[in-house]
């Protein structure tokens, strides 16, 4: 990092000079790139832009016309500024010809009223720069290793965004080519004032080249993509166009591509939201911010989570878009997807179910309840899913917690440690026996037994024995069980155990 015409006045050596600046003082704050002392009045023909010049002022023209040429060959080649010590050319002050120039050209001009070795302000500054390099090339070393790290460990999009905010300790935003927000940090500041009216305001930073900054809205803006296809922009926005921002926001960048080769599932900043929701992984308030910034607003709107198996994602975004109907909708897992919709009716659900179900027959597509919250959307996205993993086959249409049944609801509950025990005390015994006599699987008995609604003739003739040999089964079954399987509340007993067994093995 370079410093400023300003910051170097401020170091003691230059102090010592009992400095005063008498022109120029709009440019106090262009950066210095070195320092030059010299007594020669054609130095500008040496400099390559941005030294200090120092000199004592014994070479310099005489002649006003040629003191005017000296500042205006300064300023055309960039030096960003001119001290001169007094005593030994000049007295008490510089002329008035110099100083009317250089605060012509903005150039600042600065006396030394005391005398004070160059080389000691040379020194100092040289120094300084050289600190400052050796500090930028840390902090580009630190931003290698941060994004390698994230990239070797599969960050998502909000990770990487988090991570150029904290190390710019700036906003930060990533956007895709319609100017919807796909992550944010907001560094400390209020994310509604960051993200209001986004898109209109995104689409008025336009900076130069693929990699620029728009100094009128201080957004520095760099593309996002890989192979020749750009899918975004990030945006941080930072006082100034400084290479460490520029080395930062290529960084963060190329890591995003990078995580997009790697996953690119279009709907990742939905799905983060989705999982948030059902995982309270993220505050509520946020969500909705984020839903907004990506479209979709939450807020005063009819929802009702979906999940579908197997994992459409992107047909569920095709669908919706036919529809008009707008949603989140992103993957939950490799065999499912979920989708939160925002204009939910039960016509609109059952139009969703037969759109997506005309893509992919065996689609499974389970609704929860339409609630009126974001709050409750995760209760709505939470029933879903478990109704769709309690559907065991395809089933047209749009599929309720009603509609899942007595093993629907056993397979919604097969964690539940109450459940296994009543599976045990019901079937224990017999489960047992069959381990120890494989060839007899009486379990199998039983089963046949009450699907047929306790008709032992017609259980025989489904099992391909005689009913004396499957009469004796029955018997010997009662026996291990312990139960009379003529009961009718015994064998209801036995058959709601079955079905909860189906549902733990599955």
């Amino acid at each position: 990092m370079f410093p400023s015409v300003r910051e170097v006045l401020a170091l003691e050596p230059v102090r010592n000079g009992a400095p005063r600046v008498v022109a120029g003082e709009r440019g106090l704050d262009q950066v210095v790139r070195w320092v030059h002392s010299s007594e020669v009045p054609d130095i500008a023909t040496l400099l390559r832009g941005g030294e200090l010049v120092l000199t004592t002022g014994i070479g310099l023209p005489a002649d006003e016309a040629g003191l005017r040429r000296y500042i205006a060959d300064l300023a055309e080649v960039g030096a960003c500024g001119l001290a001169v010590e007094l005593g030994r050319r000049y007295a008490r002050r510089l002329p008035a010809v110099m100083v009317k120039a250089a605060d012509s050209f903005g150039l600042p001009l600065v006396e030394l009223h005391r005398g004070t070795p160059f080389v000691a302000i040379t020194e100092a500054v040289h120094s300084m720069i050289i600190d400052g390099q050796l500090a930028e090339l840390r902090a580009a070393e630190e931003i290698h290793q941060r994004f390698t790290d994230l990239s070797v460990e599969g960050a998502g999009p909000a990770e990487v965004v988090a991570q150029a905010a904290a190390l710019a300790g700036a906003p930060v935003v990533l956007e895709n080519l319609s100017r919807q927000v796909l992550a944010y940090d907001a560094a400390g500041e209020k994310a509604e004032l960051l993200l209001a009216s986004w898109e209109a305001h995104s689409r008025g930073i336009r900076p130069g080249g693929r990699t620029g900054y728009d100094a009128g809205s201080g957004w520095l803006v760099t593309a996002v993509g890989a192979r020749g296809q750009d899918w975004g922009r990030l945006l941080m926005r930072v006082p100034a166009a400084e290479a460490r921002y520029t080395i930062l926001i290529e960084r963060a960048a190329s890591t995003l591509a990078l995580g997009r080769l790697i996953d690119p599932d279009p709907g990742g900043p939905q799905r983060t939201l989705l999982q948030a929701l059902i995982n309270h992984s993220m505050p509520v308030e946020e969500v909705m911010v984020r839903a907004r910034a990506l479209g979709v607003p939450l807020e005063r709107r009819s929802l009702a989570g979906i999940v579908v198996r197997p994992a459409l994602a992107s047909a569920a975004e095709r669908v919706l878009s036919d529809m008009s109907v707008k949603g989140l909708a992103g993957t939950l897992d490799p065999g499912s997807a979920a989708v939160l919709i925002t204009q939910a009716t039960d016509e609109v659900l059952r139009a969703f179910a037969e759109r997506l179900q005309k893509i992919d027959r065996s689609a499974i597509v389970a609704a929860g309840a339409i609630v009126t919250t974001p709050r409750e959307a995760r209760g709505s996205l939470v029933e879903a899913a478990q109704v769709a993993e309690a559907v065991r086959h395809p089933v047209s249409g749009v599929v309720r917690l009603s509609d899942v049944g007595l093993a629907g609801l056993l397979h919604m509950l097969r964690d539940e440690p109450r459940l296994q025990t009543f599976v045990e005390r019901e079937l224990g015994p017999l489960l047992a026996y069959d381990a120890r006599n494989p060839r007899e699987q009486l379990l199998d008995v039983l089963r046949v037994y009450l699907e047929c609604g306790r008709n032992k003739s017609a259980a025989a003739e489904h099992s391909h024995v005689s009913r004396p040999a499957f009469y004796e089964r029955l018997a010997k079954i009662g026996k291990i069980l312990g139960a009379d399987l003529d009961s009718v509340q015994a064998c209801l007993s036995l058959h709601v155990a079955l079905l909860a067994l189906d549902a733990l093995r599955s």
